[in-house]
């Protein structure tokens, strides 16, 4: 089994959390898969949210012309099987709350329709990004272009302000089967159940998200989570058919 391998990276990003929108902008730690099929999708030139709405515009739901499905990024890449494995010593990067005025006119009801946005961002994220090779045309396109450096449209980390930074590219050579029971990389909490017991040799670390996993199909909203695990416990018992070995570590594919 074979894998292109990459590192993604950036001084700043922001996943932002649907959820909240009070104070302030909240983001997730990590990028998501509904996110890095995005960015994935980007590097190719796939459609995105604003394509498929140009395309709809002025159209009714349900009549001829409209298109009532996935953006095209999302289409075509949501199969892909992809592992991401954050860049930092227990999985959790650092985040700091900015504030800027949004001053289009017509952002606020206030006087002046200025808007002050408070929105929290990572500093210096970073993951090692697999994606497993599943023989398709769209995963051979993007091995491509990611080993010439190639990108149809910037790729960004959540937001455009964030410029994306992909480094190291490899193919690798993967092995199925678990060597020392750890797994390196995110993981779902409910297809491998960890250890209570902590690792003895060195300090234990557990990190759980609750991260976007797919999109709603009319609205495009995050249809499904996952609780997402990182930590350097071991694994009890689970489904091991898309863990992989590489270099003596062991990658969880979602």
């Amino acid at each position: 089994m074979k894998a292109i391998s990459f590192k993604l990276s950036g001084k700043t990003a922001c996943f932002r959390k649907p959820d909240v929108n009070q104070f302030a902008y909240f983001t997730y730690n990590n990028i998501h898969k509904p996110a890095l099929l995005g960015l994935l999708g980007a590097i190719v030139g796939l459609g995105g949210y604003t394509q498929l709405h140009d395309k709809n515009r002025g159209l009714k739901e349900g009549k001829l012309g409209y298109d009532d499905g996935y953006p095209e990024f999302y289409e075509k890449l949501q199969t892909l099987k992809v592992s991401i494995t954050p860049l930092a010593p227990n999985g959790y990067f650092s985040k700091k709350i900015q504030t800027f005025n949004n001053s289009v006119g017509y952002a606020s009801q206030e006087m002046g329709g200025n808007l002050i946005v408070r929105e929290q961002w990572l500093e210096n994220p970073a993951w090692q990004i697999m994606i497993l090779d599943d023989e398709s045309g769209e995963y051979q396109k993007i091995a491509e272009y990611l080993e010439n450096k190639k990108a149809v449209y910037i790729p960004y980390l959540g937001k455009n302000d964030h410029f994306a930074n992909i480094d190291e590219v490899k193919v690798l050579e993967l092995e199925s089967g678990i060597e020392d029971i750890k797994i390196s990389s995110l993981f779902d909490e409910k297809t491998l159940q960890i250890s209570k017991i902590a690792p003895k040799s060195e300090l234990s670390f557990y990190f759980k998200e609750f991260s976007p996993f797919n999109l709603q199909k009319k609205y495009h909203f995050y249809d499904e989570y996952k609780q997402l695990i990182f930590t350097n416990h071991k694994i009890n018992e689970g489904d091991y058919s898309f863990v992989f070995s590489n270099d003596g570590k062991n990658y969880a594919f979602i």
